[in-house]
């Protein structure tokens, strides 16, 4: 019998070491499909600082660094975009002006951004030329607006999102980036009913849900795939009296409610790093692989799928 092998990933968040991992993952792993779900683009911008004295100055990671070569800028930069910063070459007067100036550094990190996911797409394109696998990549709601028209562009990525695309000839998917909100109101946070909405359309346009696969960023409600640290009125983890912190869960009810309603064959999630692991809701096997990508460490999910269900299954590290 046919099987088509998938491997998913998700939360990379800048991490240009964890991005090229997934595009060798196809090869790796052997696989037909390889799918990346979303929150892609960098959390922070590292300034590098040229003063007077002709050194590059910058901070990263609580430590102060004093950069005297172009060799050293370079060096660092890598290191910086390896694990999801992204590196920024300023004078002193430039740095002090945007310090002083908010509207300047939305800026600089919209048009970061852009640059970013550019070179992205570029390095897609390098990789993935003479390959025989299909590559999805969508947006989560921590990624900007201005990523979707850059994946849309490319002839070797795949853009699902809000769409319904063919896996192989026995399986669709359908991906949605949004989540529900969230204490940070991240620009694709929405309420739980357009989330309902969205889903549904999307089902409406399904052939056969029984074999259809729900790349949903935000994991279902009330699941091990959505346990998140508690947060006070600082956004800062709430700690227990015994140790550790208190964890709730913060998933939508809606794609619960969907996953219930529906039951798809695969349910591939991210959004909330911690909670990697596996968990069925029905017939629907649930994953979140999870994220550590300021370690640079690519979480992943390998399955061989058929017609008839799937075959084999594991979680991934690399």
């Amino acid at each position: 019998m046919p099987r088509t092998r998938i491997f998913f990933t998700t939360d990379v968040h800048g991490s240009e070491r964890c991005f090229i991992k997934f595009l060798n993952a196809g090869q790796f792993y052997k696989a037909d499909c390889i799918i990346l779900g979303g929150d892609i683009t960098f959390k922070a911008i590292v300034p590098l600082v040229r003063k007077g004295d002709g050194k590059v100055y910058a901070r990263f990671l609580g430590e102060n660094y004093v950069l005297s070569s172009e060799n050293e800028v370079k060096l660092m930069e890598k290191r910086v975009r390896s694990i999801g910063f992204y590196p920024y070459q300023m004078s002193e007067e430039e740095y002090r002006e945007y310090l002083s100036n908010k509207r300047m550094q939305d800026e600089l990190f919209e048009r970061l951004v852009v640059e970013m996911i550019k070179r992205w797409v570029s390095l897609a394109e390098e990789k993935l030329r003479d390959k025989n696998f299909k590559c999805f990549i969508s947006p989560g709601n921590d990624d900007s607006r201005l990523v979707d028209e850059y994946l849309k562009s490319s002839k070797y990525i795949i853009y699902p999102e809000e769409q319904v695309v063919k896996v192989d000839s026995d399986h669709e998917m359908i991906t949605l980036g949004v989540s529900n909100i969230t204490p940070w109101h991240c620009i694709r946070d929405v309420e739980e009913n357009v989330i309902e909405e969205k889903i549904e359309k999307l089902v409406s346009q399904v052939s056969d849900i029984k074999n259809c696969i729900f790349n949903i960023h935000v994991p279902p409600y009330g699941t091990p795939l959505d346990l998140a640290p508690k947060l006070d009125e600082n956004l800062k983890p709430i700690a227990l009296p015994t140790g550790g912190v208190e964890m709730v869960n913060v998933g939508s009810t809606s794609v619960r409610k969907a996953i219930e309603k529906y039951q798809p064959l695969l349910g591939l999630h991210g959004h909330i790093h911690e909670s990697r692991g596996i968990f069925k809701i029905g017939r629907t096997l649930c994953v979140n692989p999870g994220s550590e990508y300021t370690e640079g460490i690519l979480k992943g999910f390998l399955a061989d799928i058929t017609e008839k269900g799937i075959r084999d299954y594991l979680i991934t590290t690399g």
